[in-house]
């Protein structure tokens, strides 16, 4: 069995888990995005070590999903805004738990706006080698 690993086991499993929402994915942070993006970052704190008579490597990843769409117009911008959270929550796949969507904010991207809220999730992980 090949070992684990969790960028392929974890982030990218995650990134192809919202690739059946409407928008770009990325598992990593981009230079750049193309909105509507979800972006799936490490969350604070990142990882949460569970080391029980050190038999396995296990941990408590927390991520900051943010979900970022084209800001054009307040009203409009927060309504794709809010569906896009919805298709996120509809796409997680099993075995993560969801907490708390962050206040929307405007972030510059290069040089364009976006209008964008954080959800925090975390999953367990366990190594193998």
């Amino acid at each position: 069995m090949p070992a684990s690993s969790i960028s392929a086991d974890v982030r990218n499993a995650l990134a192809t888990a919202l690739g059946n929402t409407a928008a770009s994915v990325y598992s990593y942070v981009p230079e750049a995005i193309i909105p509507p993006a979800i972006v799936v970052v490490p969350g604070s704190p990142y990882m949460e070590p569970n080391l029980i008579n050190k038999a396995v490597t296990k941990v408590q990843l927390n991520y900051r999903i943010t979900a970022a769409v084209a800001y054009n117009s307040n009203p409009g911008s927060l309504d794709n805004l809010e569906k896009l959270i919805i298709s996120i929550l509809a796409a997680m796949p099993a075995g993560w738990v969801v907490g708390q969507v962050e206040t929307p904010q405007i972030v510059q991207v290069g040089a364009s706006n976006v209008l964008s809220a954080d959800i925090n999730a975390y999953t367990y992980y366990t190594q193998t080698n």
